[in-house]
């Protein structure tokens, strides 16, 4: 896969995964992969057009008034510094793909889980939720994800908010751990990383930035959020089972 194509597919992947929420790093790991990028490269590469992705929609989140804060920094306090435990674990080539590939297919099931539209009543294991974070954040810090795709519909199945308020907690989720997770992969394969990662990857990097402008602002406009989110979940389905069938 050339340079021009990758770049496609990421500004596509951009704006599916910015119009429901999350940034997209598990599946820009995943076309990395098929496109034979250096797999102790991937992570950081993913992580920051996570980061470039998401960090937007953070900040729209939060003059909008959605944010939860209280709730999205408990749960996100505690993945954080799993993130960066994950990043700076050591992982072997077979075993990154194979994480990643599963926690692709496992992604996209997820976002077949149904939105809540009110959250009046908090399903009792809404107060358990803390204890999904650190794991959440330690995988997001390991494969070079977010781990909001995993969060969100934790979230929903428990009421734990509104809509709206879900997705701004996922996307400061994600913000965080991708750059908790990023340090952890600087500090595990040294700063020089970063500099290849980017060097390569720029091009890609302006591609999600776009993408993910556009998926965020105008795309839920164009069509119903049910048919975002399954063309999300057939993509992210899709580059996992590739991925796991070249293993």
């Amino acid at each position: 896969m050339g340079i021009v194509a990758l770049a496609a597919a990421f500004f596509v992947t951009a704006l599916l995964y910015a119009s429901v929420g999350f940034g997209g790093g598990s599946t820009y790991s995943a076309l990395l992969a098929l496109a034979g990028f250096d797999y102790r490269l991937l992570p950081v590469l993913s992580l920051v057009c996570n980061i470039a992705v998401v960090a937007g929609s953070t900040i729209r989140f939060g003059r909008a008034g959605v944010m939860p804060w209280r709730g999205a920094l408990v749960l996100t306090g505690i993945a954080a510094p799993a993130a960066l435990l994950g990043g700076l674990t050591p992982i072997g080539e077979g075993a990154f793909f194979l994480l990643l590939g599963v926690s692709l297919i496992l992604a996209g099931l997820a976002l077949f889980v149904p939105q809540n539209e009110r959250s009046d009543v908090p399903s009792r294991f809404a107060k358990l939720l803390p204890f999904a974070a650190a794991p959440l954040g330690y995988l997001s810090g390991l494969v070079g994800i977010g781990g909001g795709i995993f969060l969100a519909p934790l979230l929903h199945l428990t009421r734990w908010n509104q809509t709206r308020s879900i997705a701004a907690t996922a996307s400061v989720f994600i913000l965080v751990n991708s750059l908790f997770g990023l340090a952890g992969q600087l500090l595990k394969n040294g700063p020089d990383t970063l500099g290849s990662a980017v060097t390569f990857g720029l091009p890609l990097m302006i591609a999600v930035v776009i993408g993910g402008q556009i998926g965020s602002l105008m795309a839920l406009k164009i069509l119903p959020p049910r048919v975002i989110r399954w063309l999300t979940a057939a993509l992210t389905i899709w580059v996992g089972s590739r991925l796991l069938i070249g293993l």
